[in-house]
């Protein structure tokens, strides 16, 4: 399945704790869109659905809905902060294409 750095498990644990409203965990999908076909979305949820799958890391759950989650197997999740600003960054050994800004991808 995927997996999260330190620095992403510190993110997203921040912005969870951060939040308006109780937050049970971070969605992570994959959906249609960008220029190379595919697109990660992420989004802090007030609960897990039926049928996600639920992937812990210490403090942090991560869901994942079954249509995610073949794209999603093997995946690195970071978060890196630099000049260029920061953000979430995705290393997937199944891409076969991605887009230059990283945010896009095909399979």
């Amino acid at each position: 399945m995927l997996t999260l750095t330190d620095n992403a498990i510190q993110a997203i644990d921040r912005f969870i704790k951060g939040a308006d409203s109780p937050i049970a965990g971070l969605r992570i999908s994959v959906q249609g869109g960008g220029c190379s076909g595919f697109q990660y979305g992420m989004s802090l949820e007030e609960a897990s659905d039926l049928t996600d799958t639920v992937v812990t890391f210490g403090a942090v759950k991560v869901f994942i809905d079954p249509q995610s989650a073949p794209m999603l197997q093997g995946v690195k999740v970071d978060f890196v902060d630099g000049l260029e600003g920061s953000g979430f960054k995705f290393e997937n050994p199944n891409a076969t294409n991605s887009c230059g800004c990283g945010n896009s991808f095909s399979v």
